[in-house]
């Protein structure tokens, strides 16, 4: 079964929409609003609850990629509003975690200040998103958050506090915060080289209206955009 970039139709022409109203950006907007559901769960201490609802919160960014992909519902505010959605959702899981003592201290400092660096780096380079590729090891990092913020939960439901599966989920949510600095450092990398690209091609990377227009894919082409997603 094909899971990245599942649903493509190879051949097919899609059509990028204008619009916001399409299925999967109120998927999107739908798998925001189970943020703050999590936040009082967890808050209530009721870790098997928090666990599902991020479980589906994980499941539904792939459920909105492949209803575009599938159902020829492309758009160019989703191209945005899907990254924005993660970045936001995963900062405050991550706070959350940290904050009621689920997860250790490191893990938020490994999220959100390399999700930081690269804000500012790009706010200040680019006036906005420079609009990188996410790369193979950010798919990775991904999946290693998307599964261990949730596995770490249930170690800590009734029942599971204090078995193995609290190492195993550490574990691998410390191997996903080890690929978020690889991958953050990465993207900086990008970013600066892109950077440098346009300004040799005499190209101000501050202004957007050219090297963003320039360098904006043809639909087909957004097939891939939409799967990897961008990024800060």
């Amino acid at each position: 079964m094909k899971i990245i970039g599942a649903g493509a139709r190879e051949g097919f022409e899609y059509t990028v929409r204008d619009t916001f109203w399409t299925v999967p950006n109120v998927v999107t907007v739908c798998r925001f609003l189970l943020v703050p559901v999590f936040v009082l769960l967890v808050a209530q201490g009721s870790y098997l609850a928090a666990f599902w609802v991020l479980a589906v919160l994980g499941s539904t960014d792939w459920v909105d990629g492949f209803i575009a992909r599938r159902f020829d519902q492309m758009s160019v505010v989703g191209t945005w509003l899907d990254p924005l959605t993660d970045r936001l959702s995963l900062t405050i899981v991550t706070l959350t975690l940290v904050v009621f003592g689920i997860a250790p201290p490191w893990v938020v400092l490994a999220v959100v200040i390399p999700d930081a660096i690269l804000f500012l780096n790009a706010v200040l380079l680019f006036r906005g998103s420079p609009e990188l590729p996410v790369s193979l090891i950010g798919k990775f990092r991904t999946a290693g958050l998307l599964v261990g913020a949730p596995l770490i939960l249930l170690a800590h439901s009734p029942g599971l506090s204090g078995t193995i599966l609290v190492y195993i989920a550490e574990a691998i949510l410390a191997a996903g915060c080890l690929m978020h600095i690889v991958a953050s450092a990465d993207y900086l990398v990008q970013a600066h080289a892109k950077a440098r690209r346009l300004r040799r091609e005499g190209i101000a990377p501050r202004s957007r209206g050219q090297w963003s227009q320039k360098d904006e894919p043809p639909p087909r082409e957004l097939i891939q955009m939409e799967d990897d997603r961008r990024t800060w």
